[in-house]
């Protein structure tokens, strides 16, 4: 276990710490939506998801992994944050007491601001348990420094990681994480698994954090609304924006009450906003946003979770992946070249995945070369051509080699040419999108399906119905009901 280099030990024990509490929150986040759902199909509506993934809600397993997500983004970050605390004050601080009160407060910052619109009790347990943990972990198997060859050492270490980082960075743009699926995850067989583990189990942690603007549906409770001539408008705003009327009995996101001449907007038993009923009906969508934000308790713990997955998890792999290295090399050198060799080696790895990256990305195409592109070797190249298609509006029926991509083996070439259909307006395009429904790839018919929406034919939305009512894939029936609000579809009322 010596051979080991503590941090990575150190954020191992976080991740464990962080991989419980997920687990316990998504799961505690399923009931909660098992809950809901069961009110909104016994009112008469459809639901997302639909029954079988309901069934799957009340299981450990949708729980367990889909707090994966939390374990390497928030349980990454603060590992690694509580971890770089504790180094910086026993490394070059040299434990001076006095400098632990800015750290302390800064921990007890954090707990406050969590809290700040309501108090959130699995996310404070994130705060609270794994930096004293990884803390106490790190004060406990950190080595005594060594009073020779120091910086040397820091230097084998923090240098490999340090270029990574910079290189890295020349790759940022709004289109990473698309590029990123699509070269380095869809481009292998290894790669495919993780990205459809990833949109298999990621719905279920984003329900955990959403606010009422981001989820799909939500409840909402009318029954003391006094002046009924108000009641029917105020449920067609209402369902316009996926608000669903249920009954009173049933708890709900939105309890909507009248005081007086005034409305008053209530969540989770307290009250979040007051309006008139000529302000709702003249902008209904203002005063739901200006509901959501108000009532939204996990801002800030969106944007950690966010900062974490982009800084923590690749860290801390690199480190898991380093210590990994370091062990092994352990068996046949002594620890110094061993240091070398794991350093060496995740240097390696990060280049050569640079690399591949960014010569499969394709960053500049001209319109007068798509003709050109389409008939590329190079399934990247016929890529980004469908990518400036979808951008630019381009028929993309006009050009015959596009009917050859229907079949392609490569999952981002059916995805882009997808997005392509949906911009075009050609009957002969009409039959090849709906085809695309049946993909073997749930990414493809996501995408089939956002197509649809942004195609604007109301003929898709019967398809698209019993297609939500069949799909046993909740990201394609979130893709889906998406694809019919867009057409116009809206909830019924409650029978």
């Amino acid at each position: 276990m010596n051979r080991c280099p503590y941090p990575a030990r150190v954020i191992l024990l976080g991740l464990f710490i962080a991989q419980v509490l997920a687990t316990i929150q998504v799961y505690l986040s399923n009931a909660d939506l098992y809950r809901t759902l069961v009110v909104i199909k016994e009112a008469g509506y459809l639901t997302i998801p639909n029954q079988r993934i309901m069934d799957g809600l009340q299981e450990v397993g949708p729980a367990f992994f889909g707090g994966l997500f939390f374990t390497l983004s928030v349980g990454a970050g603060l590992s690694l944050l509580a971890l770089a605390a504790v180094w910086l004050w026993d490394r070059s601080l040299h434990r001076n007491k006095f400098i632990l009160i800015p750290f302390l407060m800064l921990w007890m910052g954090c707990l406050l601001v969590v809290n700040l619109r309501g108090f959130c009790p699995m996310v404070t347990l994130y705060f609270l348990f794994i930096p004293t943990v990884v803390v106490a972990a790190t004060l406990r198997w950190m080595p005594q420094q060594a009073r020779q060859r120091v910086w040397l050492n820091r230097m084998i270490n923090f240098i490999p990681i340090t270029l990574l980082a910079l290189l890295w960075t020349s790759q940022l743009d709004k289109h990473l994480f698309l590029d990123l699926r699509d070269n380095l995850l869809l481009s292998n067989p290894l790669g495919t698994r993780i990205n459809d583990f990833y949109y298999h189990y990621t719905l279920y942690p984003a329900e955990v954090f959403k606010s009422f603007d981001q989820k799909i549906l939500k409840t909402c409770d009318l029954e003391n609304i006094q002046k009924n001539s108000i009641l029917p408008h105020m449920e067609r705003q209402l369902l316009n924006h996926d608000y669903l009327p249920v009954g009173a009995d049933a708890p709900v996101d939105l309890k909507i009450a009248q005081e007086g001449n005034n409305l008053v907007f209530a969540s989770r038993g307290r009250p979040i906003l007051q309006t008139t009923p000529k302000d709702f009906f003249t902008t209904p969508g203002t005063v739901l946003k200006e509901f959501s934000l108000k009532s939204d308790r996990h801002a800030f713990f969106r944007q950690f979770t966010l900062f974490s997955l982009l800084i923590g998890f690749p860290l801390s792999l690199y480190v898991l992946l380093y210590g990994l290295f370091r062990v092994v090399s352990c068996l046949f050198v002594d620890v110094r070249i061993s240091s070398v060799i794991a350093s060496s080696l995740c240097f390696f790895i990060g280049i050569t995945l640079l690399v591949i990256f960014h010569q499969s990305r394709v960053r500049k195409m001209e319109v007068g070369d798509l003709a050109e592109a389409f008939k590329s070797e190079r399934w990247q190249k016929r890529v980004a051509a469908l990518k400036i298609i979808q951008q630019k509006g381009i028929e993309v029926g006009n050009f015959q080699a596009y009917q050859g991509m229907l079949t392609s083996p490569h999952i981002p070439e059916r995805y882009w040419l997808a997005s392509a259909l949906g911009v075009s307006r050609q009957t002969e395009t009409y039959k090849d999108l709906l085809a695309f429904l049946d993909d073997p790839h749930p990414n493809v018919v996501c995408m089939a399906f956002y197509a649809l929406g942004h195609r604007g034919d109301r003929r898709a939305v019967k398809e698209i119905v019993k297609r939500i009512e069949t799909s046993d894939d909740w990201y394609n029936q979130w893709y889906a009901y998406r694809a019919l609000r867009v057409l116009g579809w809206k909830q019924t009322k409650s029978k």
